[in-house]
């Protein structure tokens, strides 16, 4: 394992697109839910052990070798929002572009020819974390960070909330966010159809709002 590799995959200034989105904090933002440190904390949180924990469960399982094209199928029935459908791939695709540069590999390309348009993104996550030589659990950690760390860093330009805060808020989850990727970790070596689905309906209901706003900051 290649603890480089892992901070590489994990950076957000790694040309995966994440920048773009900001995983339901715009509407969460307009609404009213967040709005302080206090609120992105709360928002995180829910985050983490919902959407975080399928795509930290789906990443670990691509990155342990299950069929990538059944957990992207798995995904897809984890995802009821077609919105979020097709976030998920726009967001794998640039993903896949971005892996195959970096640690190219025979399973990145039989994905990305098995699916054109972009798997979702977890699953090439977790086929990218395979091919930089990082393990199941490196994996699972790498997606629950992400998605405590997409909605902080949004939130700063959203806000203009203190960097320092955001980061505390993300500092006062990181046993929580250990702690998921260790249950997305052992969920992995089981079936695919025994993953995790953990909804978050408020997440799915607000991503199809914010998909009809003429004016929006970030993509998602």
């Amino acid at each position: 394992m290649s603890a480089a590799a892992l901070l590489l995959l994990a950076d957000g200034r790694f040309p995966a697109g994440g920048h773009a989105h900001s995983g339901g904090a715009e509407a969460a933002v307009r609404a009213g839910r967040i709005h302080d440190a206090a609120t992105l904390a709360e928002f995180c949180r829910s985050r983490l052990h919902t959407a975080g924990l399928t795509a930290a469960a789906l990443s670990a399982a691509a990155a342990a070798g299950h069929d990538p094209l059944a957990l992207d199928e798995a995904a897809d029935a984890r995802t009821p929002s077609p919105v979020l459908r097709r976030t998920a791939r726009r967001l794998g695709r640039q993903l896949m572009r971005a892996a195959r540069a970096t640690w190219p590999g025979p399973e990145l390309d039989a994905l990305a020819g098995a699916r054109p348009k972009g798997a979702h993104q977890p699953v090439v996550l977790g086929l990218t974390a395979r091919s930089a030589g990082l393990t199941p659990l490196d994996a699972a950690q790498a997606a629950a960070y992400e998605s405590v760390s997409g909605p902080a860093t949004a939130v700063i330009r959203l806000l203009s909330l203190d960097p320092f805060d955001a980061t505390a808020v993300l500092a006062r989850l990181a046993a929580e966010t250990d702690e998921v990727a260790r249950q997305a970790e052992a969920a992995s070596r089981g079936a695919v159809a025994d993953l995790p689905a953990a909804s978050a309906p408020l997440l799915d209901i607000t991503a199809e709002q914010h998909a009809t706003w003429p004016v929006r900051l970030f993509a998602s």
